[in-house]
Protein backbone atom coordinates (compact mmCIF):
# COMPACT_ATOMS: atom_id res chain seq x y z
CA UNK A 1 0.00 0.00 0.00
CA UNK A 2 1.90 3.49 -1.22
CA UNK A 3 1.09 6.84 1.24
CA UNK A 4 -1.07 9.17 -0.53
CA UNK A 5 0.13 12.05 -2.21
CA UNK A 6 0.80 14.86 0.38
CA UNK A 7 -2.36 17.47 0.50
CA UNK A 8 -0.93 20.57 -1.89
CA UNK A 9 -0.86 23.77 0.13
CA UNK A 10 -2.79 26.55 -0.76
CA UNK A 11 -0.72 28.91 -3.14
CA UNK A 12 -0.76 32.49 -1.86
CA UNK A 13 -2.72 35.05 -3.60
CA UNK A 14 -1.15 36.08 -6.17
CA UNK A 15 -0.49 39.92 -6.71
CA UNK A 16 -2.87 42.21 -8.92
CA UNK A 17 -2.37 42.48 -12.14
CA UNK A 18 -0.91 45.28 -13.90
CA UNK A 19 -3.21 47.92 -14.85
CA UNK A 20 -3.07 48.94 -18.53
CA UNK A 21 -3.82 52.36 -18.11
CA UNK A 22 -1.64 52.64 -15.30
CA UNK A 23 0.99 55.77 -15.63
CA UNK A 24 4.13 54.54 -16.25
CA UNK A 25 7.46 55.60 -16.94
CA UNK A 26 8.09 55.87 -20.30
CA UNK A 27 11.23 57.96 -20.86
CA UNK A 28 11.76 58.05 -24.81
CA UNK A 29 7.75 58.89 -24.95
CA UNK A 30 8.27 61.64 -22.07
CA UNK A 31 11.00 63.39 -23.87
CA UNK A 32 8.93 63.57 -27.18
CA UNK A 33 6.21 65.22 -25.34
CA UNK A 34 8.19 67.43 -23.81
CA UNK A 35 9.77 68.71 -26.82
CA UNK A 36 6.49 68.96 -28.31
CA UNK A 37 5.02 71.09 -25.66
CA UNK A 38 7.95 72.96 -25.47
CA UNK A 39 7.57 74.38 -29.11
CA UNK A 40 3.74 74.38 -29.16
CA UNK A 41 2.71 75.37 -25.84
CA UNK A 42 -1.13 75.03 -25.37
CA UNK A 43 -1.86 73.26 -28.19
CA UNK A 44 -0.65 70.56 -26.77
CA UNK A 45 -3.80 69.36 -25.27
CA UNK A 46 -3.63 66.01 -23.68
CA UNK A 47 -1.38 63.44 -24.12
CA UNK A 48 -1.85 59.34 -22.75
CA UNK A 49 1.31 56.70 -22.91
CA UNK A 50 0.90 53.24 -22.06
CA UNK A 51 2.11 49.87 -22.84
CA UNK A 52 4.70 51.94 -25.13
CA UNK A 53 2.39 53.39 -27.44
CA UNK A 54 1.63 57.27 -27.60
CA UNK A 55 -1.69 59.69 -28.00
CA UNK A 56 -0.78 62.99 -28.52
CA UNK A 57 -4.26 65.14 -29.06
CA UNK A 58 -2.98 68.81 -30.49
CA UNK A 59 -5.27 71.78 -31.36
CA UNK A 60 -6.91 71.93 -34.56
CA UNK A 61 -5.48 75.08 -36.24
CA UNK A 62 -1.92 73.90 -35.40
CA UNK A 63 -2.34 70.68 -36.77
CA UNK A 64 -0.61 71.18 -39.99
CA UNK A 65 2.83 72.85 -38.56
CA UNK A 66 3.19 69.93 -35.59
CA UNK A 67 3.41 67.76 -38.56
CA UNK A 68 5.78 69.35 -40.10
CA UNK A 69 7.54 69.71 -36.36
CA UNK A 70 7.08 65.62 -35.97
CA UNK A 71 8.59 64.80 -39.36
CA UNK A 72 11.32 67.01 -39.80
CA UNK A 73 12.66 67.66 -36.38
CA UNK A 74 11.14 64.34 -34.75
CA UNK A 75 11.83 62.12 -36.85
CA UNK A 76 8.28 60.74 -38.08
CA UNK A 77 9.02 60.66 -41.67
CA UNK A 78 6.67 57.90 -42.04
CA UNK A 79 3.26 58.25 -42.68
CA UNK A 80 1.16 55.02 -41.45
CA UNK A 81 -2.41 56.40 -41.79
CA UNK A 82 -5.06 59.09 -41.45
CA UNK A 83 -8.46 58.53 -40.58
CA UNK A 84 -12.18 59.95 -39.29
CA UNK A 85 -13.69 59.00 -35.88
CA UNK A 86 -17.72 59.66 -35.01
CA UNK A 87 -17.51 59.09 -31.36
CA UNK A 88 -21.59 59.25 -31.29
CA UNK A 89 -22.89 56.34 -29.43
CA UNK A 90 -24.99 53.99 -31.65
CA UNK A 91 -27.92 52.47 -29.92
CA UNK A 92 -28.65 50.01 -31.91
CA UNK A 93 -26.52 46.68 -30.98
CA UNK A 94 -27.27 44.88 -33.84
CA UNK A 95 -24.52 46.75 -35.66
CA UNK A 96 -26.91 47.13 -38.55
CA UNK A 97 -27.65 50.76 -38.44
CA UNK A 98 -30.99 50.52 -39.96
CA UNK A 99 -33.95 52.95 -39.63
CA UNK A 100 -36.64 52.69 -37.77
CA UNK A 101 -39.38 55.13 -39.12
CA UNK A 102 -41.97 54.45 -36.76
CA UNK A 103 -39.52 53.88 -33.54
CA UNK A 104 -39.08 57.13 -31.28
CA UNK A 105 -36.41 59.47 -32.06
CA UNK A 106 -33.32 58.37 -29.36
CA UNK A 107 -31.10 61.44 -28.10
CA UNK A 108 -28.07 60.97 -29.63
CA UNK A 109 -25.04 60.81 -26.69
CA UNK A 110 -21.31 61.23 -27.46
CA UNK A 111 -19.13 58.15 -25.42
CA UNK A 112 -16.17 58.63 -23.90
CA UNK A 113 -13.19 59.82 -26.70
CA UNK A 114 -10.49 57.34 -26.00
CA UNK A 115 -6.72 58.12 -24.91
CA UNK A 116 -5.85 61.81 -24.75
CA UNK A 117 -10.22 62.58 -24.82
CA UNK A 118 -11.93 64.47 -26.81
CA UNK A 119 -13.98 67.69 -27.40
CA UNK A 120 -16.62 66.76 -29.05
CA UNK A 121 -17.97 63.97 -31.43
CA UNK A 122 -15.84 64.21 -34.39
CA UNK A 123 -11.78 63.43 -34.64
CA UNK A 124 -9.07 62.50 -37.31
CA UNK A 125 -6.47 60.12 -35.98
CA UNK A 126 -2.78 60.47 -37.66
CA UNK A 127 0.28 57.86 -36.66
CA UNK A 128 4.01 58.85 -37.94
CA UNK A 129 6.69 56.37 -37.22
CA UNK A 130 10.24 56.75 -36.55
CA UNK A 131 11.61 53.80 -38.74
CA UNK A 132 14.77 54.35 -36.88
CA UNK A 133 13.77 54.27 -33.50
CA UNK A 134 11.08 52.34 -34.15
CA UNK A 135 8.85 54.43 -32.10
CA UNK A 136 5.32 55.53 -33.19
CA UNK A 137 3.13 58.69 -32.43
CA UNK A 138 -0.88 59.00 -32.90
CA UNK A 139 -2.21 62.40 -33.13
CA UNK A 140 -5.76 63.12 -32.33
CA UNK A 141 -7.50 66.36 -33.92
CA UNK A 142 -11.25 67.52 -32.60
CA UNK A 143 -13.19 69.03 -35.33
CA UNK A 144 -16.50 71.30 -34.92
CA UNK A 145 -19.55 69.16 -34.97
CA UNK A 146 -21.46 71.44 -37.42
CA UNK A 147 -18.35 72.16 -40.37
CA UNK A 148 -15.64 69.69 -39.27
CA UNK A 149 -12.67 70.74 -40.87
CA UNK A 150 -9.00 70.39 -40.62
CA UNK A 151 -5.96 71.60 -42.43
CA UNK A 152 -4.29 68.83 -44.83
CA UNK A 153 -1.16 67.90 -44.57
CA UNK A 154 -0.66 66.76 -48.01
CA UNK A 155 2.53 69.15 -48.60
CA UNK A 156 4.05 67.18 -45.45
CA UNK A 157 3.59 64.20 -46.25
CA UNK A 158 2.10 62.98 -49.79
CA UNK A 159 0.69 59.79 -48.15
CA UNK A 160 -1.99 61.38 -46.67
CA UNK A 161 -3.78 62.37 -49.95
CA UNK A 162 -6.11 59.63 -50.45
CA UNK A 163 -6.45 59.60 -46.56
CA UNK A 164 -7.85 62.68 -46.50
CA UNK A 165 -9.68 62.00 -49.55
CA UNK A 166 -11.21 58.68 -48.23
CA UNK A 167 -11.85 60.77 -44.91
CA UNK A 168 -14.05 63.53 -46.71
CA UNK A 169 -15.84 61.21 -48.81
CA UNK A 170 -16.84 58.68 -45.93
CA UNK A 171 -17.49 61.22 -42.97
CA UNK A 172 -18.01 64.49 -44.17
CA UNK A 173 -14.65 66.25 -42.73
CA UNK A 174 -12.82 69.16 -45.01
CA UNK A 175 -9.07 69.13 -45.57
CA UNK A 176 -8.74 72.88 -46.12
CA UNK A 177 -6.17 73.48 -48.29
CA UNK A 178 -5.59 69.90 -49.82
CA UNK A 179 -5.25 69.95 -53.70
CA UNK A 180 -8.41 68.04 -54.89
CA UNK A 181 -10.84 66.54 -53.00
CA UNK A 182 -12.96 64.11 -54.96
CA UNK A 183 -14.60 60.45 -54.66
CA UNK A 184 -12.57 57.29 -54.36
CA UNK A 185 -15.64 54.92 -53.99
CA UNK A 186 -18.59 57.11 -54.32
CA UNK A 187 -20.69 58.07 -57.29
CA UNK A 188 -19.81 61.85 -57.58
CA UNK A 189 -24.35 62.06 -56.73
CA UNK A 190 -23.69 60.10 -53.31
CA UNK A 191 -25.86 61.81 -50.43
CA UNK A 192 -24.52 61.56 -46.84
CA UNK A 193 -21.32 59.93 -45.24
CA UNK A 194 -21.46 56.17 -44.86
CA UNK A 195 -19.02 56.19 -41.81
CA UNK A 196 -21.24 58.59 -39.47
CA UNK A 197 -23.02 56.70 -36.76
CA UNK A 198 -26.26 58.12 -37.71
CA UNK A 199 -25.86 57.60 -41.47
CA UNK A 200 -28.38 54.81 -41.68
CA UNK A 201 -28.09 51.68 -44.19
CA UNK A 202 -31.56 51.13 -45.82
CA UNK A 203 -30.43 48.68 -47.77
CA UNK A 204 -30.11 46.19 -44.35
CA UNK A 205 -33.70 46.77 -44.06
CA UNK A 206 -34.44 44.43 -47.19
CA UNK A 207 -31.07 42.28 -47.01
CA UNK A 208 -29.81 42.01 -43.37
CA UNK A 209 -26.01 41.48 -42.98
CA UNK A 210 -25.37 37.56 -43.36
CA UNK A 211 -25.61 35.25 -39.83
CA UNK A 212 -26.99 37.85 -37.86
CA UNK A 213 -28.39 36.72 -34.77
CA UNK A 214 -31.23 39.02 -32.77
Amino acid sequence: MTDAPPTPTEAPDAPDAPVDDAPESDPVREALLQQLTTQFGDAILASHIARGQIWVRVANEQWHDIAAFAKNTLGFRFFNFLGGMDWLNNPNLSAEKTWDFDAAPVEATVVAPGYAGGAGRFQVLCRLENIQTHVAITFKIDLGDDAPSLPTITDVFAGADWHERETWEMYGFEFNGHPGLRHLYLPGAFEGFPQRKDFPLLARDIKPWPGLVD
